[in-house]
């Protein structure tokens, strides 16, 4: 079985297919082409490969930023040491806001970016947080300047 993060059309619960009772020993998981949410218990067909393939590579294009205001990027785009509001995630599934929310990565957190690669580290207060690079690109944030006092 191929491991792959499913999302349940039901109840949005983003998960890994190995994690599913299907995958620990169902007497007719060769033969079944569905899968069971372990949140909500919801079965759904799994997407073919080739489309989920095709998702992923779409959604991994980068987004047009050239319309935002001056001073508006994406927090990828800042150099180690900057300080800077954050503005917006752009993560369209709540499950992903949700989950930024618990380390303190909400509008208007101020964040420290502490490395680029290979990934992405954020202080949010006491927080040390690693996006990965797709994350990085949805979370507009707005540069504090070095002049300004905390």
């Amino acid at each position: 079985m191929a491991a792959g993060y499913l999302t349940c059309p039901l109840c949005g619960f983003e998960f890994e297919k190995l994690d599913t009772l299907c995958a620990h020993g169902c007497p007719l998981g060769a033969l079944c082409n569905l899968v069971r949410c372990p949140s909500c218990g919801f079965e759904f067909p799994e997407t073919p490969r080739s489309v989920s393939w095709l998702r992923e590579l779409l959604r991994r294009e980068s987004p047009d930023y050239s319309d935002l205001p001056v001073g508006v990027r994406p927090v990828g785009e800042l150099e180690s040491g900057d300080r800077a509001k954050v503005l917006c995630l752009g993560a369209k599934k709540p499950t992903r806001q949700n989950t930024l929310a618990v380390f303190g990565l909400v509008p208007g957190a101020e964040i420290t970016l502490l490395q680029k690669r290979p990934s992405c580290v954020l202080r949010i207060g006491e927080t040390e947080l690693a996006l990965d690079s797709d994350i990085a690109r949805t979370v507009l944030v707005q540069r504090i300047g070095h002049d300004e006092t905390s």
